[in-house]
C-alpha cells in the first residue's frame, strides 16, 4: 500500500540558511577566524612535526643505549669464550636495535686500554690480540655511533647529528 507524504512539512534549507549566518555574524568580522586560522596552521604543523621528529631521535637514543649496555655486559663475560669480542657485541647491538638500520653503526672498543673498531677483532688464540686483552677486573668499553635524522617540512635540520653510547663493564 502506497503512503500519501504530501501533508509532511517541507524544509527550506536557505532560509535556514539566512537565518545560522546572521546569529553566528554580525557582519563586520565576517571570516576573520577562518583567515586567523590559515595563518596559524602553518607555524603549528611545523612545531607538532619538529616534536614528532625530536621523539623518534630520543626513541632511537635510548634504543640504541638499551643495545650498547647489552653488548657491554656480553663482553665482560667473554673473556676465555670467543677468540672475537667484537664480532660477539656488535651482534648483541644488531640484536638488542632491531629498528635501527644496523649497517648505519660505527663500533669503537677499548680491553684493557688497547682501542680497537669495527665489527671484528678477531684473534687465533686467546694469548693474543683482543683475547688477550679481556683481563679479569679490568675495563672494557664499547662506543656505538648512529646517525639521528631530524626531518621536518624544511629538511633535515641537523645533517651531521649523530646519537653515541657508551658503556663500560669490568671483565669478569
Amino acid at each position: 500500500m502506497k503512503q500519501d507524504n504530501s501533508h509532511e512539512p517541507t524544509v527550506d534549507l536557505g532560509s535556514i540558511r539566512k537565518r545560522a549566518m546572521a546569529i553566528l555574524s554580525d557582519g563586520k568580522d565576517a571570516g576573520s577566524s577562518l583567515i586567523e586560522f590559515a595563518l596559524t596552521l602553518p607555524p603549528l604543523l611545523i612545531v607538532a612535526t619538529g616534536i614528532g621528529a625530536l621523539g623518534i631521535s630520543m626513541n632511537n637514543y635510548l634504543i640504541l643505549t638499551n643495545a650498547t649496555t647489552s653488548a657491554a655486559r656480553q663482553i665482560s663475560i667473554s673473556r676465555g669464550q670467543t677468540l672475537n669480542p667484537c664480532a660477539i657485541a656488535s651482534a648483541v647491538v644488531i640484536a638488542g636495535a632491531p629498528m635501527l638500520k644496523s649497517s648505519s653503526f660505527t663500533y669503537a672498543y677499548s680491553f684493557n686500554g688497547v682501542a680497537y673498531s669495527g665489527t671484528s677483532c678477531s684473534s687465533s688464540n686467546y694469548t693474543s690480540g683482543a683475547p688477550s686483552n679481556l683481563v679479569q677486573g679490568q675495563p672494557a668499553s664499547i662506543t656505538v655511533t648512529y646517525p639521528c635524522t631530524l626531518l621536518t617540512y624544511s629538511g633535515n635540520l641537523m645533517p651531521t647529528c649523530k646519537l653515541q653510547s657508551t658503556m663500560a663493564e669490568l671483565v669478569q
